[in-house]
């Protein structure tokens, strides 16, 4: 029996008014960093940088967690590579202000 040398995987970006999926076939021993690049998404997306943009394997960030970072990350069958925006608010403060809103307009009735 011949053990398949390439699997299949996806790469997705998703921004607010659009999602780019691609789905690859890949020699097994990609890495996550790896599939973004042959993904060819930072081409089109120059706000890509595939070294140092944030990535995730099913909503699990790499490099976090005790997973390996994207460039060590080997690929499995099937999984789904996440390219994350950076945050343009921090959550934190963005519920603060959202409470605080809620209080004023509380406060009116």
């Amino acid at each position: 029996m011949t053990e398949n040398k390439t699997i299949s995987v996806e790469v997705v970006y998703a921004l607010p008014h659009e999602q780019r999926l691609m789905r690859l076939l890949v020699k097994r021993g990609t890495t996550a960093r790896e599939a973004l690049i042959r993904s060819g998404i930072p081409e089109e997306y120059p706000e890509v940088d595939p070294n140092t943009v944030k990535m995730g394997i099913y909503a699990q960030v790499l490099g976090s967690k005790g997973l390996p970072p994207a460039e060590r990350y080997e690929l499995q069958p099937g999984d789904r590579v996440e390219v994350y925006r950076p945050l343009i608010a921090d959550p934190k403060e963005a519920r603060k202000q959202r409470a605080e809103k809620a209080r004023r307009l509380a406060g009116k009735k």
